[in-house]
């Protein structure tokens, strides 16, 4: 994973998002956590530059979001797509109802995006 600064406060901004993590990242984070998915490694709440990613598999250079309704047509979500992608990173975002209901997709979907770097992100 290429180094970036990460600005001040974003650390501990991160670690209250892991503390207070949504009923769907808490629910993904299950499946994730431990290398329970694949053998693959994840970490939550990461701060990268001036964002701080839901979920990183630095290995596939991977961030996976899961957003709610305020996420759809969002411009500073466009924007931090387009900052995270120049650091390298692919950006997999998932709506909060796709992961509560159809998790084995969901799943499924990461682990092809992991172990094939040239799929690139639908949203």
């Amino acid at each position: 994973m290429p180094h970036t600064p990460v600005p001040p406060g974003k650390r501990s901004f991160a670690k209250i998002l892991r503390r207070d993590m949504t009923e769907a990242e808490g629910r993904l984070w299950e499946e994730l956590r431990g290398r329970r998915l694949n053998g693959l490694k994840f970490r939550r709440q990461v701060p990268v530059g001036s964002y701080v990613a839901d979920f990183l598999c630095a290995d596939a250079m991977l961030i996976v979001e899961v957003d709610g309704s305020q996420h759809a047509d969002s411009m500073h979500d466009r924007q931090r797509a387009v900052a995270l992608k120049e650091l390298g990173f692919r950006v997999l975002r998932f709506w909060n109802d796709e992961v509560l209901r159809e998790m084995n997709a969901v799943c499924d979907t990461i682990i092809a995006y992991t172990h094939d770097k040239s799929l690139e992100p639908w949203r």
